[in-house]
């Protein structure tokens, strides 16, 4: 199921771009990394359109399609050049699925955002030759990339949208990601990492996902039963069907490694742990995004790291969906997001 998930089939097409060895911030290295990645529309002659979208926990470059991009939409094909890249272990990028022994599975070396970005940065001056973005955006540990990338290379970003996530984790935030992680570890089938089949987790995976769901949707949404929309009958229908579901044919192994990079990102270490310092970098136009009825990045939370932005203003959106309207499954948040994407990129 795993290795049939992680396919063309599904998610593509994407391309692949192999960087070799590739040194981590660890100091380990990562043998024959590869970045997998989808474009949308042309780039211009003077290469001045180009966005960059990175993907979020769980996701691939297949959902942001769906979710962000279209003709009339912000993201339009017809006047960007969109490039949707997947981030380090999410199964289509290089990952603990993937990977051949011996550094498979529990054995795949840890990563960072920044490791991310550093690849990111390679793909898109390598094979792209792209020496300025005219749009960085991502959504949760998409936007903790989008800070890295502005805070990193800020004569690089023209402009920023950091969407529903921060730049740096909260206690609370670092306590719930461990929770995610511990739902799938805690299963007996893990055994470390070093099951030989990753649908032998499925118990941990369908806790990890009811557990996501718990936080990821709001209150209101269970309460008044909003996810009648999409077709399911019953609370356990939704998050069995939709939920759980999401999260089954994927790799137990990789997920853990996402959400350890999720919840260890800090961008203020590029200024020595002083994030108002690191923040204070960025030169890219920013428009920091955040969700009212968040749970995992909280408005205020968000709030707090904007105001430390030079050139940078706040928008918020409403939603029942709460963080997962990220998704697109919202009429009113896939509204909202494009009249603000919009008003960036007007600027």
């Amino acid at each position: 199921m795993t290795k049939a998930y992680y396919s063309q089939d599904i998610h593509g097409p994407f391309e692949t771009f192999d960087l070799g060895d590739f040194e981590l911030e660890s100091g380990a290295t990562l043998r024959g990394l590869k970045l997998s990645y989808a474009t949308f529309g042309t780039l211009a002659a003077d290469k001045s359109n180009a966005i960059l979208f990175p993907t979020w926990y769980s996701g691939t470059n297949k959902i942001l399609e769906w979710a962000y991009i279209g003709p009339g939409r912000a993201l339009d094909p017809e006047k960007y050049f969109i490039i949707l890249v997947n981030q380090i272990g999410n199964g289509l990028s290089s990952a603990p699925s993937n990977t051949p022994s011996p550094f498979n599975a529990a054995r795949f070396p840890q990563v960072t955002i920044g490791d991310d970005v550093r690849a990111q940065h390679r793909l898109v001056t390598e094979k792209f030759g792209i020496a300025s973005l005219a749009l960085v955006l991502g959504g949760s540990m998409g936007a903790q990339q989008t800070f890295e990338w502005a805070v990193r290379f800020p004569d690089v970003v023209r402009r920023a949208a950091p969407i529903a996530g921060t730049a740096r984790g909260t206690v609370h935030n670092r306590l719930l990601v461990e929770t995610f992680i511990d739902a799938i570890t805690s299963d007996p089938a893990f055994d470390g990492g070093w099951y030989r089949d990753a649908g032998e987790v499925h118990r941990g995976l369908r806790r990890h996902g009811r557990v996501f769901a718990a936080s990821g949707f709001t209150q209101d949404l269970f309460n008044t039963a909003g996810w009648r929309g999409l077709g399911f009958s019953t609370t356990d229908h939704f998050v069995t069907g939709f939920v759980e579901n999401h999260f089954l044919p994927q790799d137990p192994n990789n997920l853990v490694l996402l959400a350890t990079k999720w919840r260890n990102n800090d961008v203020g270490r590029l200024a020595g742990g002083d994030l108002a310092a690191a923040l204070a970098r960025i030169k890219a136009k920013t428009l920091v995004i955040a969700i009212e009825e968040d749970v995992f990045f909280p408005l205020k939370d968000i709030a707090a790291e904007q105001a430390l932005i030079p050139d940078s203003a706040l928008r918020t959106i409403s939603s029942v969906w709460g963080h997962l309207a990220l998704f697109g499954v919202d009429a009113g948040y896939n509204t909202a997001i494009d009249a603000h994407l919009a008003e960036l990129l007007a600027n």
